[in-house]
């Protein structure tokens, strides 16, 4: 049988990647890269209550859940957003930390966009 998944166990997988920190997003806990959030306890009423949300792309996050529909899910108000929900009672270990380096991949190379440049006044 799994392993049970808590946000203890994701922290601690999160924890041991580079430039990880603790945080809260929405209010609720989450870890970072360089101030960018990669998994999360979501927070909107739609998802299931012990389910974590993890940022990846929306391309990966479709494959995971046509692969497995019982572990990985989606709700209406996460279709637009690049975020995977997981049911934490489902999943592997193994194939969470896998999961965890997807977000933390994606979180620690996407770049900030860069300032917009100010329209001068032609006064």
């Amino acid at each position: 049988m799994a392993k049970t998944i808590t946000f203890d166990i994701v922290r601690q997988i999160g924890l041991a990647l580079p430039d990880v920190e603790e945080s809260m997003t929405y209010g609720s806990p989450s870890l970072k890269v360089r101030g960018k959030a990669f998994v999360c306890i979501p927070t909107h009423p739609s998802a299931e209550p012990n389910s974590l949300a993890l940022f990846i792309d929306i391309a990966d996050r479709d494959e995971l859940i046509a692969a497995d529909p019982e572990t990985y899910y989606l709700k209406d108000h996460y279709v637009n957003y690049p975020v995977l929900l997981v049911r934490m009672q489902r999943v592997h270990t193994d194939a969470l930390r896998d999961l965890m380096q997807m977000a933390y991949r994606r979180a620690s190379t996407r770049s900030k966009r860069p300032a917009r440049p100010r329209k001068r006044s032609t006064r």
